[in-house]
């Protein structure tokens, strides 16, 4: 059915002359519970389909889209965009041009998941959430619980001028647990750190996360939190997680690298990026134990695809090799406008109403060639910090300039945990950070974290990515104290 309606479309844009034609039939659905107290605070979902068709004529640009998903429908958005592609011819300064593409024809792509989450009923969804809130509740510490599970699907259909007809499917799942102590001299809460993932319902019941053992520990590790020192502002030693520190890749490193950045053509969400194109393949990013890969093909990946929104093949590639610069993350047009021979299939779009633009694939730190423990890294810092899950963050619209804090912060002694601390921020500039990246862990400690609301463009548009990395030790790296900060 798809094709049938991309083709009279398609024939209309190559009966104009037009150089690019593509079409797209999108569906995205998603599904939020939350409960506060076992009690159900919320049920949400929604859900767009809609068909677009986006041409380059005369050297310029034309959209349009629709929720009519009938051969009408998307002839009359040919016609627009024809149109639209028309008019900005006339102002264009620049001939927009889309790197080469091999055709890739016929194809079918589903990403593999075990039990179909968006079958379940809200009613077994809650059900979970309820055993999870009892599991927690019970502790004399906790004084409240949140829980909440997320789930979405893309299905998708591509066809161009190229004669590639793709029709992809992908979910994605995420859950979490927040336990709150009430103190009078304030509150403390510790949060489970399962990352969102490229999988079905089986992830949490088990399958790629053990949700079992941390509930069980939640409420020791709130108990330690609440009593714990606050830390001692200034440079410490820090051995960071993986369920920490992919958030810091995604900051520093996943968008500062997207080529639309570094070039200037996105600013209006989250700024530009210091990683300018005179910098690639020479500017020192960070140590030379440094290897930090772009894909879009890791398992359970959230930005996992056979192919782009422009058609281009799922890949891996080079973003810092050996602490180097050496790469970015581009689409067709801005793949053209730097001379590459190729895109590496970054376009995506959160709706067919909505333009594709560069996204972000899966941005990976990878781990070491020698197969060190967390524990390891911890045994050789003799005061330190070791950082285990997310929480807030802060970045300059450069990418330059950042502070994270986290879920939970054990002190090191002489290379040994000896206790929690509290109110742990740390602060650094990108280069001056990842240069401080002395040891990393090996394959064994390797984690894929990730979001699934990661914001660019304007119109805003939400995109679920992934960021792979191992345990890894940074040395004098300043830390504040936030507490003492937020009542300064």
């Amino acid at each position: 059915m798809p094709t049938e309606i991309s083709q009279s479309a398609l024939a209309l844009i190559a009966d104009a002359g037009a150089e690019v034609g593509q079409f797209r039939i999108a569906n995205h659905q998603n599904r939020m519970v939350n409960t506060r107290d076992g009690s159900v605070e919320n049920v949400a979902s929604d859900s767009n389909t809609a068909l677009s068709v986006r041409v380059v004529l005369n050297g310029a640009w034309g959209f349009a889209a629709s929720t009519d998903l009938t051969e009408a429908a998307a002839r009359d958005a040919a016609v627009r965009a024809l149109e639209m592609a028309r008019i900005s011819a006339q102002v264009s300064k620049e001939p927009v041009e889309l790197i080469a593409e091999p055709s890739h024809g016929t194809v079918n792509w589903t990403l593999p998941v075990g039990e179909d989450a968006m079958a379940k009923s809200d009613s077994e969804i809650i059900d979970l959430l309820q055993d999870w809130n009892a599991r927690v509740a019970k502790a004399s510490i906790v004084n409240h619980v949140d829980a909440g599970v997320s789930i979405g699907r893309d299905t998708t259909f591509f066809a161009d001028l190229n004669g590639n007809h793709i029709t992809q499917s992908r979910d994605r799942i995420s859950a979490n647990l927040t336990a709150i102590h009430i103190a009078p001299e304030g509150f403390e809460d510790m949060r489970t750190c399962a990352p969102p993932a490229g999988r079905g319902w089986e992830y949490l019941t088990g399958t790629g996360w053990d949700w079992d053992s941390e509930l069980a520990q939640l409420p020791d590790l709130l108990a330690q939190k609440a009593t714990a020192a606050s830390v001692e502002p200034g440079a410490w030693d820090l051995v960071i997680d993986p369920t920490n520190l992919w958030l810091t890749i995604h900051e520093s490193i996943g968008h500062a690298t997207e080529l639309d950045r570094a070039l200037g053509f996105e600013a209006n969400y989250a700024g530009t990026s210091f990683a300018t194109l005179e910098k690639l393949g020479n500017f020192k990013y960070g140590s030379p134990i440094m290897h930090v890969t772009g894909d879009r093909l890791a398992e359970h990946g959230l930005s996992t695809v056979a192919f782009d929104d422009e058609g281009v093949a799922a890949q891996q590639w080079d973003l810092i090799k050996d602490g180097i610069l050496v790469g970015y993350q581009t689409d067709r047009a801005t793949a053209a406008r730097v001379g590459l021979t190729r895109s590496n299939g970054c376009a995506f779009a959160d709706s067919a109403q909505h333009v594709p633009i560069q996204r972000m694939p899966n941005v990976s730190l990878q781990p070491g060639n020698e197969d060190l423990s967390t524990d390891d890294l911890i045994s050789g810092v003799e005061r330190g910090i070791y950082i285990v899950g997310d929480k807030s963050w802060s970045i300059d619209m450069q990418r330059y300039n950042f502070q994270f804090t986290g879920q939970r912060f054990f002190e090191i002694r002489n290379g040994k945990i000896v206790g929690q601390l509290r109110d742990v921020v740390y602060q650094s500039k990108t280069p001056d950070f990842w240069g401080a990246m002395a040891r990393i862990g090996g394959p064994k400690t390797y984690l894929l974290g990730g979001a699934l609301n990661c914001g660019k463009g304007q119109p805003g548009q939400v995109a679920p990515v992934s960021h792979g990395c191992p345990s890894a030790l940074f040395t004098n790296i300043n830390v504040l104290n936030g507490r003492k900060e937020a009542a300064a």
